[in-house]
């Protein structure tokens, strides 16, 4: 069911919107002020409509539409109800980026319509969707197989949501936290390249094959690269800076760069734990599967110089939530 955030300091305006919106099968949502829509966002990611007054307390619609647009994700769809004499503030919200405007009274039939304009332009965001097959067809073809990418994405979304509520400074939102975990299947695009005998080979590469291997980190990276310099999406930003950068190295030492420390993206940062946990606790070819508290042992080992410390700290302070995605997702 679509979601609609409705905004509007007035109580029957909200009502006049809302009945004939959940009349239509949308789910309405409601806020009174700027600062209200921005908690339900935060805390409803999916929310990709809202329609929103201009002239509110506390927090106005003018600020409402800049902060959504330097903060969301996904696109949201924003349209503004304003008077027909009020063309300056019209242009003034146009300009900040919203999509589409109603002008007071407002008449139900004309909103229906300007949504389901911006259900036809949400549609085309879709396209991006498309690239998540080639998730799967890596997966296929690399030694990673049964729920793998069903726990990574687990514990991604747990240690992103983790690391969003202790240190806010990065303004790493819910929404966002999500948006890490949804691309992180994405992680390993680039094996696609990778020749088959040095993908399945059973025993210890050569250094030769090795090289070889390690170059899925960039060519998935700058596969994605490509898609997200044409459409600019933000979300395959976060999948861009996993697939290049997941073998990166708190200490520096790590490929494909050689980035340390705060220069390795956080999503990235983020990806690499959960991997590495994953492969741990994972039969291999060439390994028995680890249980949980060897695996923990070497997280803390690696603690400052594989993994950033923040991140071992967030995944101390889960640790019942990573034993119940295991668990549950058992190959």
């Amino acid at each position: 069911m679509t979601k609609i955030l409705v905004i509007d300091d007035d109580t029957i305006q909200r009502l006049i919107l809302r009945t004939p919106l959940e009349m239509d099968g949308y789910e309405v949502l409601e806020a009174e002020n700027g600062i209200e829509a921005l908690k339900q966002l935060s805390e409803n990611p999916d929310i990709r409509f809202l329609v929103t007054d201009l002239m509110m307390p506390e927090m106005d619609g003018f600020k409402l539409i800049d902060a959504v647009r330097k903060r969301a994700v996904r696109y949201t769809y924003i349209i503004v109800m304003t008077s027909m004499e009020d063309r300056s503030s019209l242009l003034q919200a146009l300009s900040l980026g919203a999509d589409d405007y109603l002008t007071k009274p407002i008449m139900p039939e004309e909103l229906k319509l300007r949504l389901r304009s911006g259900m036809r332009l949400l549609k085309l965001e879709g396209q991006d969707e498309l690239i998540f097959s080639m998730a799967k067809m890596a997966e296929f073809r690399s030694e990673e197989t049964g729920f793998h990418l069903e726990r990574v994405y687990h514990y991604c979304r747990i240690l992103a949501r983790d690391f969003a509520v202790h240190y806010p400074e990065y303004e790493l939102t819910p929404g966002i936290a999500d948006e890490i975990a949804t691309v992180s299947p994405l992680h390993d695009i680039g094996k696609v390249a990778i020749p088959d005998h040095i993908l399945h080979k059973p025993g210890r590469l050569t250094p030769d094959e090795w090289g070889i291997m390690k170059t899925h980190a960039a060519i998935g990276g700058n596969l994605i690269r490509e898609i997200y310099d044409r459409t600019g999406s933000p979300w395959l930003r976060f999948a861009y800076e996993i697939a290049m950068y997941h073998h990166e190295r708190w200490d520096g030492k790590g490929y494909p760069g050689g980035l340390a420390a705060e220069d390795i993206p956080v999503p990235a940062r983020i990806m690499m734990l959960a991997d590495v946990y994953d492969a741990l606790t994972s039969e291999r070819c060439y390994k028995p599967a680890f249980s949980h508290e060897k695996a923990r042992a070497i997280l803390l080992e690696e603690n400052g110089s594989h993994f950033d410390p923040r991140l071992i700290d967030g995944f101390l302070r889960q640790e019942e939530q990573w034993l119940a995605v295991r668990n549950r997702f058992q190959d």
